[in-house]
C-alpha cells in the first residue's frame, strides 16, 4: 500500500537574544564562517541547522545505508542529541526535529492520494461505483488492495 520515506532531517531552534543588539559570538556558536560576524536584531527568529550524514566521516564519505541499518532513528537520534544541547544555550527559546515525509504507493510508485469524503460523493471523481472515501487514487492495484484488507477488517469486525 502505502510506503513512506523520511529525508532532509533537521533541527530549527528559536532564539530569542536577550538584548536588542548583540554578537553573534554571544550565542555561543563557535566555527562559524567570518561573514557572520555581525549583531542580532532582539526579536525572536529561528535557525535551521542540517546535521551532517551519516557516511561522513570527515576523512571519507559514503552512503547512509552502508553505515546505519536504521537511517531514520539513526538521523532522528542525531537530531535530538543536537536539540538537547542547543537548548542548554541562554539565548534558545526553544526547538524542534523535522524532516520532510514522502509517501508513494508501493505498487505504482507514484505519490500516495486518496479520496476525500466530497470526492467520493462525487461520481466523476471515483474509480467505480464501490469507491469510497480514503480509497487510493494512484493504481488499480493499490485500489484493490485497499479493498481487500477493508473487506477482511469487516469480516474479522
Amino acid at each position: 500500500m502505502k510506503r513512506t520515506f523520511r529525508g532532509d532531517w533537521r533541527v530549527i531552534i528559536e532564539i530569542a537574544p536577550r538584548s536588542t543588539r548583540i554578537p553573534i559570538s554571544a550565542l555561543g556558536f563557535t566555527g562559524l564562517d567570518s561573514d557572520l560576524d555581525g549583531t542580532l536584531d532582539g526579536s525572536p527568529f529561528e535557525v535551521t541547522i542540517v546535521p551532517r550524514q551519516l557516511g561522513d566521516f570527515g576523512f571519507v564519505s559514503m552512503g547512509d545505508r552502508l553505515v546505519s541499518t536504521d537511517v531514520d532513528g539513526d538521523y532522528r537520534r542525531r537530531c535530538e542529541a543536537m536539540l538537547a544541547e542547543l537548548v542548554r544555550k541562554p539565548h534558545v527559546r526553544s526547538g524542534r526535529v523535522e524532516c520532510t515525509e514522502t509517501h508513494v504507493c508501493s505498487h505504482c510508485d507514484l505519490a500516495w492520494e486518496v479520496l476525500t469524503a466530497g470526492e467520493a460523493a462525487d461520481d466523476s471523481t471515483n474509480f467505480d461505483e464501490h469507491s469510497v472515501e480514503g480509497e487510493p487514487v494512484c493504481c488499480e492495484a493499490a485500489i484493490f488492495e485497499f479493498r481487500h484488507e477493508r473487506t477482511a477488517a469487516e469480516v474479522s469486525a
